[in-house]
């Protein structure tokens, strides 16, 4: 028999009631709740091993979310007909989860632990994904594992310039900012989210009404906790320690570690003098020591190298590669550098580039997003690869990875917000960044380097978009300093990782990973603003690189025209089965596209050949166009008969060209007067109301004879 199940709720801003519940579903699971909005629910579960794996040094921790499609009533779209890998709509929400919690759990925490979030029910109006860290969370709220906090998350939404909470997906359609917000009772944890181009304040009142919103979210969580009756947590086995040999690696590393890092050197040979240092202290602790201590004294020694770099850049403020704090690297740009891709460039800052390119296609090659509440069409995509040289390392390539799909998406929905109107415009876009170097912020350099290429490929962006990797390191006796542009080396030193994209007028993109407790809103603002600079400083050079787009794209990308048609005359361009239209193509070489909007048919034709799109332009305007009596047309003679020529003066439209209407002069015989495929000018004279049949005349159009001069 099922125990009682325990419930607690809350209510979001909108008065609509949230209900968490455990103790009816997973009951086998360390911790398991659903969430449930409406007729959205969330189920999530949580289990951790006992113990950590022999000689584990590091935290495995597993976050996958899923949307079951029979959530939504559906079938999935694969051949195999069920859920498969995720998609990158669910890795993406994977990784905002993952985020967010790995900073909860104990530093020396490191058993397997794995959190799954499951759609089970499906709600058109409820975003699930600003649900499922709150599921997770409370899964592990009401477990025995141990977290040191309860967290929570929100989507903020601007609508209409109104700030909401976890808006609706039709009110989402509207929105010109939309971030989701992770934090715990006193610190926010993590930012994601996208803007057409908010302001730095406007970005810091949506993380403070998130905030609030989430505090409700935490209360509910330990309400339900406490009515679980979770008082403590598991004990777990702590990583071995030997402060004599932790003693030891400080004596000898300490001041060179800190010789190493205030030499200003370059990637690799920092990272080789590190190492060298390593092998010597190893080296120095004798052939006595056994392979646990061995391997505790590189930890050791790793942690040595964090507290070293991190008080060299607070009290020297002098960073690894000798720059200033708010210094960007130097930056080198090319654009149009590929002569295959209708477009590309080439973006370097410091030891970090990415080689980009820009591809036109038709409505044929829109990406198809699937999930279980919607599947929608998307016709600007951008792709994010990773190799392994790009670091100078040796790795299986095996797909992209999480972290590739995540790049990509901060790239992507950064530039989306400079695209044309997709309902307007008639290409697909597609952009693919290869990181050819890096060392710090690669994702940033894809914005940069996709905008330079959007502009090389004549796309009617109105202004670049730049971004910038930033850095905030603090101590204990409220000294902190902020760093323009870090370097991978200092990538994991900081309490606070973010990422900013945006134009001269705002901001298009924000990433946050934050670490610290107790974060001030005047140290945020401090580092928006040298965020701003350095994303200002970039884009004066992106502008000197290339001002403008191109007027016109590149000879060898597709041409497109659009027009509009009745929505009557569809059918008559697609013609039977399709034969109308697939003539057309063939006969022009071109790839013809037709949407129906409201009562008018958008027709868009694509071809690299300006003559093949124009004929069969010319073609489907034939199609369309209505026969006026009285109008001038040329046309073509298809066939000769004793009485006169039938004569196509619109596509697929023959009228009758008589002899008595060929000329003037009265002609006995059709011989040797017109031949098939004969251009001829004619005037429609006449419809006929009963047939539809068409009479042409040739003489209307030549001038009268003089019957003076005749006679």
């Amino acid at each position: 028999m099922l125990s009682q199940p325990i419930q607690s709720s809350f209510l979001l801003p909108d008065g609509s009631e949230v209900i968490i519940e455990t103790g009816k579903m997973a009951r086998q699971a360390d911790g398991s709740v659903t969430v449930r909005q409406g007729n959205c629910i969330l189920l999530a579960t949580v289990v951790a091993n006992k113990d950590p794996k022999e000689g584990q040094d590091f935290f495995p921790l597993s976050v996958d979310y899923q949307e079951k499609f029979a959530a939504a009533g559906r079938i999935p779209g694969s051949f195999f007909k069920r859920e498969a890998r995720l998609n990158d709509y669910e890795i993406l929400t994977s990784r905002l989860i993952d985020r967010a919690l790995r900073p909860l759990f104990p530093e020396d925490y490191l058993c397997d632990v794995q959190v799954l979030i499951s759609l089970i029910s499906s709600d058109p109006e409820v975003m699930p994904d600003a649900l499922a860290c709150l599921a997770a969370s409370a899964a592990l709220a009401v477990s025995d594992i141990p977290v040191k906090e309860i967290i929570s998350e929100v989507r903020i939404g601007r609508i209409n310039g109104k700030f909401v909470v976890n808006p609706t997906r039709s009110q989402l359609e509207k929105a010109d900012m939309e971030f989701i917000i992770a934090a715990t009772e006193m610190n926010l944890m993590m930012v994601e989210g996208e803007a057409k181009e908010c302001s730095e304040e406007d970005l810091i009142k949506a993380l403070e009404l998130a905030h609030d919103a989430i505090r409700v979210q935490i209360k509910a969580q330990e309400k339900l906790k406490e009515l679980k009756g979770i008082t403590t947590k598991r004990d777990y086995k702590k990583p071995v320690e030997d402060l004599d040999i932790k003693a030891k690696v400080e004596a000898f590393a300490k001041d060179k570690i800190y010789e190493i890092s205030r030499k200003g050197s370059a990637k690799h040979e920092r990272s080789d003098a590190y190492s060298a240092l390593k092998d010597e202290l190893i080296g120095s602790l004798g052939t006595e020591i056994t392979d646990v201590q061995k391997k505790l004294a590189k930890k050791y020694y790793a942690d040595l190298q964090w507290e070293v770099v991190r008080s060299m850049i607070i009290d020297d403020r002098f960073r690894l590669d000798g720059r200033k704090l708010d210094e960007v690297r130097p930056l080198a740009m090319e654009v149009d550098i590929l002569p295959g891709p209708h477009g590309s460039s080439l973006f370097t800052r410091g030891e970090t580039q990415s080689l980009t390119s820009v591809t036109f296609g038709t409505p044929l090659d829109e990406l198809l997003v699937e999930s279980a509440a919607k599947s929608v069409d998307s016709k600007f995509y951008l792709h994010y690869n990773f190799p392994p040289f790009s670091t100078g390392e040796v790795k299986m390539m095996r797909g992209q990875s999480r972290r590739e799909v995540g790049h990509g998406n901060l790239a992507q929905r950064s530039l989306k917000q400079m695209m044309p109107d997709s309902s307007t415009y008639a290409y697909t876009v597609r952009i693919v960044s290869d990181i050819l170097e890096s060392n710090g912020s690669s994702s940033m350099a894809t914005v940069c380097a996709g905008s330079l290429a959007l502009m090389d490929a004549g796309v009617p962006i109105p202004k670049h978009v730049s971004g910038v990797a930033m850095g905030l390191i603090t101590r204990e006796d409220n000294k902190y300093a902020i760093l323009t542009d870090i370097l991978g080396d200092e990538d994991h030193l900081g309490d606070m990782d973010f990422k900013v994209t945006g134009t001269r007028e705002g901001i298009c993109g924000v990433q946050m990973d934050i670490k610290v407790d107790g974060l001030s809103m005047d140290v945020m603002r401090e580092a928006l603003n040298q965020a701003r600079a350095g994303r200002l400083h970039i884009l004066d050079a992106m502008y000197e690189a290339m001002p403008t787009a191109r007027e016109e794209v590149k000879s060898h990308a597709p041409r497109v025209i659009k027009i509009s048609i009745d929505k009557e005359y569809i059918g008559a361009v697609i013609g039977p089965g399709g034969k109308i239209i697939q003539e057309i193509q063939k006969e022009t070489g071109t790839t013809i596209n037709i949407e129906e909007v409201g009562n008018r048919g958008e027709v868009s034709i694509f071809s690299s050949s300006k003559e093949a799109v124009e004929k069969a332009l010319n073609w489907i305007k034939g199609i369309v166009m209505v026969p006026e009596v009285g109008t001038e047309y040329e046309g073509t003679v298809k066939s000769i008969k004793e009485f006169g020529a039938f004569v196509e003066f619109l596509p697929k439209k023959e009228g009758l060209l008589h002899i008595s209407e060929i000329s003037w002069k009265r002609l006995e015989t059709m011989e040797g007067v017109l031949k098939e495929g004969d251009k001829v000018k004619v005037k429609l004279m006449e419809i006929d109301p009963r047939t539809g049949k068409f009479k042409l005349s040739r003489k209307a159009l030549l001038p009268r004879p003089d019957a003076t001069a005749k006679a």
